[in-house]
């Protein structure tokens, strides 16, 4: 009898500090520009991420301060998903306020942009770097004053001609890139998923150049 209390006493010990246990939350920001005109263009590939996971998992986006906001729970973690309202080029001032007002250490951010040195649907996720002569990068290097903070990009490809670079970031995705992105934007997914869940370094080794 002494030794089946004991043992109830130590499971419910065990229990009580899983349940004081915080659970772990992460920032996911998709990077974009708000309105219409944007929705398809390939620089709006963070808020397009960021959709097909909340139309994946039913989840619904909210308009509050610098950004629209929602919710996901998957395994004991929180992922709060972002899309900034700030227009890209000011995306830094709701990273850091999303960041700040939720009490996210800077190692469980995360933030969704395309890149222009990537051919097209290729996935790489990074731990620092420099902006790579992207503006919303720029912005939220310059706000968290750190280079070091979690990137993962996009891959748009460069097939432009001299000069077409705007032209080609704003404009809208090609037919052929549209049947494809389906598959990827999964793809993206599993990346965030992983990336809260079985940590950046296991994350990077199993999706990066995928």
């Amino acid at each position: 009898m002494c030794k089946f209390l004991k043992n109830l006493f130590t499971r419910s010990q065990t229990v009580l500090v899983e349940e004081k246990d915080p659970m772990k939350k992460f920032l996911i920001v998709g990077l974009g520009n708000i309105g219409e005109k944007y929705t398809n263009t390939r620089h709006n590939i963070g808020f397009k991420i960021l959709d097909h996971l909340a139309s994946k998992e039913e989840l619904t986006f909210e308009t509050v301060k610098l950004g629209d906001v929602t919710t996901y729970k998957f395994k004991g973690r929180t992922f709060i998903l972002l899309k900034p309202s700030t227009y890209m080029n000011l995306s830094g001032k709701a990273v850091q306020y999303w960041l700040t007002k939720e009490k996210i250490p800077l190692e469980n951010l995360l933030i969704i942009t395309d890149d222009l040195n990537l051919p097209f649907g290729t996935l790489r996720l990074k731990t620092k770097g420099s902006d790579g002569g992207h503006n919303g990068l720029k912005d939220i290097q310059e706000k968290l004053s750190t280079t070091k903070y979690n990137r993962f990009r996009f891959g748009i490809s460069d097939s432009f001609s001299k000069g077409r670079q705007v032209d080609y970031v704003l404009g809208e995705w090609k037919e052929e890139e549209n049947q494809k992105l389906p598959e990827r934007l999964d793809k993206c997914i599993e990346l965030i998923k992983s990336f809260g869940t079985a940590g950046i370094n296991n994350t990077m080794n199993t999706f990066n150049g995928k």
